[in-house]
């Protein structure tokens, strides 16, 4: 099968790089917010919707007119790449898929694309990458770009600069196996096999260090130079931490997906379980202190993204992520199928009152977890509220019956 993939590396710009991919920045920031601002008016007024042909007319008496000249120096393609993001942003939203899209706004995902790979040079072997406009770049090629080269995405993140290089290849699944996988705290991942995954908790090993700079940035004068410096160290501690977090997860979950063309998970709704229990004034929620740690605790794993990142991956690999119903997971016994809020006495120890049936409750989340996994492959059944609900086989039930 076909995949796309993009391999993301830090660039080293020199001044004038640096200067130039800023003002190619704005100029794409311009576009996109001169042109959804037209949008908005045109639509307010009753009128049909511009499209991208028409508005890419538009950018040319733009460019070559005398308010924004400016618009000239930067590479045409990725301007009119910008006016595509928006009528994309325009239309997901009438189509109820997405909000209504909003404006840019500069420092906040300050990014461009050049979408013709014929205009892009990737030397490998020197480490370098040539883009219009700003010609040889070096960059951190910490991996090697596989594949045929399809675009190519430049953007700043905590006061640095990236590059998106995406590609496409011809893969084949390596593996034939299907695991199901118990997510938690005190382990992050437990796999039916037996094998689980310590967590990582960055944000609490950089906790105490990012209060101490945000407190100090809350005592200086909001906007002030000493404040922006602030703010800095403030952004470079968050943007280690979801570096950090994202590296140990793509190392997990590339792992997973290499070895098992199935992956069962449970269907976890993240944000119900780290809601507030603060509650309000008239009706305030008890254990409130308890409660905010365990939804930091919950947050700091990166379940979503965990599950959102092994998607797509077994997509790539042509595998696929089914996704069960999390109740009672660890309160099954997987012998004799009793299922009782006693039978997890503690946080870690199963032992089942019916038949003794005993081992990590974690684990045995995970067995349960595959066993309903095997359920929905085989007939399309799920346990769900204590009822059984049919859905129907799915096509990826060929890899492992067959």
């Amino acid at each position: 099968m076909q995949r796309l993939q993009a391999y993301k590396y830090e660039l080293m710009p020199n001044g004038e790089q640096r200067r130039n991919m800023r003002r190619f920045a704005g100029s794409c920031r311009f576009v996109f917010n001169k042109a959804l601002a037209l949008q908005k008016e045109n639509h307010e007024a009753g009128n049909k919707f511009i499209g991208y042909v028409a508005m890419a007319k538009l950018l040319t008496g733009w460019r070559n007119g005398v308010d924004t000249p400016w618009l000239k120096d930067a590479p045409c393609h990725p301007l009119q790449h910008a006016l595509k993001d928006m009528e994309k942003a325009y239309k997901n939203f009438f189509a109820k898929r997405a909000d209504f899209p909003r404006f840019k706004r500069k420092g906040s995902g300050d990014s461009f694309r050049y979408p013709d790979p014929k205009q892009i040079k990737l030397n490998q072997v020197n480490s370098r990458l040539f883009l219009p406009k700003l010609g040889w770049l070096r960059i951190r090629l910490s991996r090697d770009v596989l594949g045929e080269l399809r675009n190519v995405t430049v953007s700043q993140s905590g006061g640095k600069w990236f590059v998106s290089i995406q590609t496409q290849r011809e893969v084949e699944h390596p593996g034939t196996a299907i695991v199901g996988i118990d997510l938690g705290i005190a382990r992050f991942a437990t796999l039916s096999s037996g094998s689980f995954i310590e967590p990582l908790n960055t944000f609490r090993k950089h906790q105490i260090r990012g209060s101490k700079y945000q407190r100090r940035m809350s005592r200086k004068q909001k906007f002030s130079n000493n404040w922006k410096k602030a703010k800095n160290r403030v952004q470079k501690i968050h943007t280690r931490i979801g570096n950090v977090r994202r590296d140990f997860l793509h190392k997990a979950t590339t792992t997973i997906s290499q070895n098992h063309a199935i992956v069962v998970i449970e269907d976890l709704q993240v944000r119900n379980m780290s809601r507030s229990a603060a509650g309000n004034a008239e009706q305030p929620g008890r254990n409130v202190r308890a409660k905010s740690g365990l939804n930091k605790s919950i947050l700091d794993q990166g379940w979503f993204e965990f599950r959102r990142q092994l998607e797509y991956k077994q997509v790539w690999r042509g595998g696929d992520v089914l996704a069960v119903p999390a109740r009672n997971t660890s309160r099954t016994c997987p012998a004799c199928g009793h299922v009782s809020a006693e039978n997890r006495q503690t946080q870690a120890r199963f032992a089942c009152v019916e038949c003794g049936y005993e081992n990590n409750a974690d684990l045995v989340g995970a067995i349960n977890v595959l066993e309903r996994g095997h359920r929905l492959l085989a007939c399309g059944e799920l346990v769900q509220s204590g009822r059984s609900v049919k859905q129907e086989p799915t096509e990826v039930s060929q890899l492992v019956f067959g």
